[in-house]
């Protein structure tokens, strides 16, 4: 299909097959496109979490507000960010940088100087916002490579990211939860499949000057 029309094809879907499960191929790249995904500062200060076990997704539909998607799905997949970001990041980013590009120190270290700074400046609430819009990109990239390859996908916020931290000890990992992806393909039976797509014109929702 033309991306156009992919996009008019998936929708939020409500009722995954359970007996369907992504492929090996299929997974890989979902997991490289999220590694893609374009960032602040080119910083990945984000994790997916994958969960696969259906027993442990299970006991995940309670803290999910009953959603039967979080356990019916191929995959759950969880986009979390780090609880510190640091100096640390940078200069592990600006390694990466030096070692892939052979840029000269003299070149990089103002940018970096001046990232750590940015950084330090703020609020440890700040960086959590910071960080999560981050997360809502790498989502809508998530989405629209599904798209592309027809896997269904639900994005959701409701979940109490606490208690799913708690569930999966992502604190283990320095990690907060922030957003929700269930994976896999549409139920025959899901009446939401079918349902016509509502939005405004492009009229209305594009200004070009």
């Amino acid at each position: 299909m033309a991306i156009i029309d992919n996009l008019k094809w998936r929708y939020a879907t409500k009722k995954f097959d359970a007996s369907r499960t992504l492929s090996d191929k299929q997974l890989l790249t979902l997991k490289e496109a999220f590694n893609l995904t374009a960032l602040s500062y080119g910083l990945q200060t984000l994790k997916l979490v994958i969960v696969s076990d259906k027993n442990v997704r299970e006991k995940l539909v309670t803290v999910s507000y009953g959603q039967r998607q979080v356990a019916d799905a191929s995959h759950l997949f969880i986009l979390c960010i780090q609880n510190e970001i640091n100096d640390k990041d940078v200069d592990q980013h600006f390694d990466k940088v030096k070692a892939l590009r052979n840029t000269p120190d003299s070149i990089l270290e103002p940018f970096k100087s001046q990232m750590k700074s940015t950084i330090e400046n703020m609020t440890a609430d700040k960086k959590a916002v910071w960080a999560t819009k981050q997360a809502y990109i790498a989502l809508g990239n998530l989405m629209t490579v599904c798209a592309v390859e027809e896997i269904d996908c639900c994005p959701m916020e409701g979940f109490i990211p606490a208690e799913m931290d708690k569930a999966l000890k992502l604190t283990k990992y320095g990690l907060s939860s922030v957003l929700l992806l269930p994976v896999g393909f549409r139920a025959k039976n899901d009446m939401f499949a079918d349902f016509k797509k509502v939005r405004k014109s492009l009229s209305e929702t594009v200004i070009e000057l």
